[in-house]
């Protein structure tokens, strides 16, 4: 009976333990407001062509030296500028706002600007430039 008992506390115990394995040491605070946490979505540039082609779409070059534009570009501030020029951006935060460079590194600190900013919707071509003239895609003005 003693034998019973002590298998019987072991394999409760044991599977307390493999139970907790998966769970989350830090978990993660709940928001009930999710507008507000800023969003950074890194996309392909089928995705990105995508975005761009949307009428509420600011779109922002932010690469320097200037090496050329995907079409549709409403802005070029160069990726060191961004908070400096904030007052070109749209005032409202929640706007759509896609970015990109000629290989991606301008664009990703372009992007964490625009989200210290407090910008929720920034979107960032994956790869620059040179992706999407990879992706069968022109630049204008190069």
């Amino acid at each position: 009976m003693f034998k019973r008992i002590c298998v019987g506390a072991l394999t409760v115990l044991v599977s307390v333990a493999l139970a907790s394995c998966g769970a989350s040491t830090n978990p993660q605070p709940a928001t009930s407001d999710a507008a507000s946490v800023a969003e950074h979505r890194l996309v392909g540039a089928d995705e990105f062509a995508t975005t761009i082609g949307e009428f509420d779409t600011l779109t922002v070059n932010v690469h320097v030296p200037y090496e050329g534009d995907i079409p549709g570009t409403d802005l070029s501030i160069p990726f060191d500028q961004v908070a400096e020029q904030s007052g070109r951006l749209p005032s409202d935060r929640g706007a759509t706002i896609a970015i990109y460079c000629r290989t991606g590194p301008m664009s990703t600190t372009a992007a964490e600007t625009l989200k210290s900013l407090g910008y929720t919707d920034v979107v960032e071509l994956e790869g620059g430039m040179k992706a999407w003239q990879a992706s069968g895609r022109p630049l204008v003005g190069n």
